[in-house]
């Protein structure tokens, strides 16, 4: 009977575990995040003592979140009323996991620092000497400043690819140019460059797409973008 009564609770907590991982964003994040963590623990050589201290970080931040949770289930189950009491209930145990999970980054962040930061130097290096990676980082923020300026300024007309504040394809067009012309160092390329890149804004006002106003500050958005990438990181 001890024997499969042992049994049984371990069915019950494994059951509890695999609920909360299902149920729960904020667990399947947490559970992402360990099994990643511990993986990239295996290539550096952390001791004894570091190793404990990460997995007890890591299993402190599971149970906080399992805790909460069945505070959170708890209280729907004794009530289906607002009430302050039930609120605070929810409010402290969400805090316990949040203290929880800044533990864990201090954590991490004093574990792997000194073993990451001359891999972090090494890759920021490449990336300096490299304009492959510069030209999509550089594409990358264009396309993304595009976007936040387009549902920033949005005027209730166009489509994410079709109208809007700032001419996306003018931006990516004259951003394009710039990269070209730091990378050839030649005038009659860049000129070149420069030169489809208006052809493209032209094509985006002759299709009545945007106007001038628009097109002038999407190619402005590019220019800029690329001119600050490779100079500032470049």
């Amino acid at each position: 009977m001890k024997s499969r009564s042992l049994i049984e609770s371990f069915n019950y907590a494994v059951s509890g575990i695999i609920y909360t991982l299902k149920t729960e964003k904020n667990m399947r994040i947490h559970f992402i995040i360990a099994t990643i963590v511990i993986i990239l623990s295996l290539f550096f050589d952390f001791t004894r003592l570091e190793l404990l201290i990460l997995f007890f970080s890591i299993a402190l931040v599971l149970i906080a979140e399992m805790i909460n949770t069945a505070i959170e289930r708890t209280v729907d189950l004794i009530t289906e009323d607002y009430h302050p009491l039930a609120r605070l209930a929810k409010d402290i145990a969400a805090g316990g996991v949040l203290i929880a999970a800044l533990n864990s980054l201090i954590v991490g962040y004093l574990l792997f620092f000194d073993r990451l930061n001359p891999l972090t130097n090494l890759v920021l290096f490449k990336i300096k000497n490299s304009p492959i990676h510069l030209t999509f980082v550089a594409l990358a923020l264009v396309v993304l400043l595009t976007i936040a300026l387009k549902t920033k300024y949005y005027k209730g007309r166009g489509t994410p690819f079709q109208g809007g504040t700032v001419s996306g394809h003018a931006a990516v067009s004259f951003c394009i140019a710039t990269i070209i012309a730091f990378i050839a160092n030649n005038m009659l390329v860049s000129t070149l460059s420069y030169l489809m890149a208006i052809l493209v804004g032209e094509s985006r006002i002759e299709g009545r797409i945007h106007s001038l106003m628009e097109v002038i500050l999407g190619g402005l958005l590019g220019i800029i973008v690329g001119i600050l990438v490779f100079q500032i990181i470049g």
